[in-house]
């Protein structure tokens, strides 16, 4: 399989648990509980991109992004998901998601492409994911669904030095359609789009949790 990512890419996501690239306009958009929320205006869009900074306890990196992977764990916390499974479309390898939207708005859905790549940094082990969505990949429009064209999300994760886990993310998402983008950037504040999967790590126990949805997973498909 061919590379999807340039090597750059995933180094320009770790750099950024060392120095955070701020400069250019970000600004901080709100800091609780240990984790910071920057953004940066989209003139053409109207819309923001943001970065997550942050560390989560109780869970090591390598699991994060074993769980993060993990398509059947996202429709397990998350309710807006409708559709969400990754296959082949003519030769392929991409990943559709439809997501949920609230009457009388259209559901969207996303074509996207991920890689995960485990790297040793002088020592440091450093798990990066990254992905954006894939126009060029066969996969035919829904009608009634609007196609989400233009996404992107970089996830880098290394141990905190304890048992928890230093976090960088990466996020842009323009969900297209007659919303207004006032109302786009209110949702993502109040439903925490850019940050939601800072929520599938609730807690001490999610070893636990992961491996028992595995485990009844693997029970109904037999």
């Amino acid at each position: 399989m061919s590379l999807q990512f340039r090597d750059e890419e995933f180094q320009r996501a770790w750099k950024e648990l060392d120095e955070p690239q701020l400069d250019g306009g970000w600004e901080l958009f709100t800091e609780t509980m240990g984790v910071q929320i920057h953004r940066l205006y989209d003139k053409e869009t109207g819309l923001y991109e943001y970065k997550v900074f942050g560390a989560l306890g109780g869970c090591t990196p390598e699991l994060c992004a074993d769980v993060y992977m993990d398509l059947m764990y996202r429709k397990h916390w998350d309710g807006y998901v409708k559709e969400l499974y990754e296959k082949d479309f003519g030769g392929q390898t991409a990943i559709y998601w439809e997501v949920k939207y609230p009457f009388p708005l259209s559901n969207r859905d996303y074509v996207y492409i991920r890689e995960r790549r485990d790297l040793d940094v002088d020592g440091r082990k450093i798990w990066v994911i990254l992905a954006r969505s894939s126009a060029e990949t066969a996969c035919a429009e829904k009608k009634g669904v609007l196609r989400v064209k233009d996404y992107k999300q970089s996830v880098a994760m290394e141990s905190d030095g304890a048992s928890g886990t230093k976090v960088f993310l990466n996020y842009f998402d323009n969900p297209g359609g007659m919303i207004p983008t006032w109302l786009v950037n209110w949702a993502a504040k109040v439903s925490c789009w850019p940050w939601s999967y800072m929520g599938m790590f609730p807690h001490e126990g999610l070893q636990e949790k992961w491996e028992e949805l595995n485990t009844l997973s693997k029970t109904e498909k037999t």
